[in-house]
């Protein structure tokens, strides 16, 4: 396999070695939000979750609309979710929890 497909798939899996953007991906696998909701969800301040987003924008995991002068952010495209639940299966399965 190609060096640099290795090194682009590894950077991709140290984005999600980051609880807090884990939690924010999960949150928004449920529905589109804007800051203000995801920072509610997930307990933290809106400029730390604005932060975080912009590291999983940057990194095409999420993808923000305009709505007004806000911004409704949702996952990239349906592989993000895809990735959380096989990673998540898979703990479940390894932990025996159903």
């Amino acid at each position: 396999m190609d060096e640099n497909v290795l090194a682009e798939l590894s950077d991709l899996f140290k984005v999600f070695g980051d609880t807090t953007r884990v939690k924010i991906l999960f949150a928004l696998s449920e529905s589109p939000l804007f800051v203000g909701d995801i920072a509610s969800k997930v307990g933290m301040s809106d400029s730390a979750v604005s932060h975080q987003l912009s590291i999983l924008k940057l990194n095409r995991l999420v993808k923000a609309s305009r709505e007004g002068r806000s911004l409704r952010y949702s996952l990239d495209d349906a592989h993000v979710s895809s990735i959380l639940n096989i990673g998540l299966e898979h703990l479940c399965e390894k932990k025996g929890i159903a």
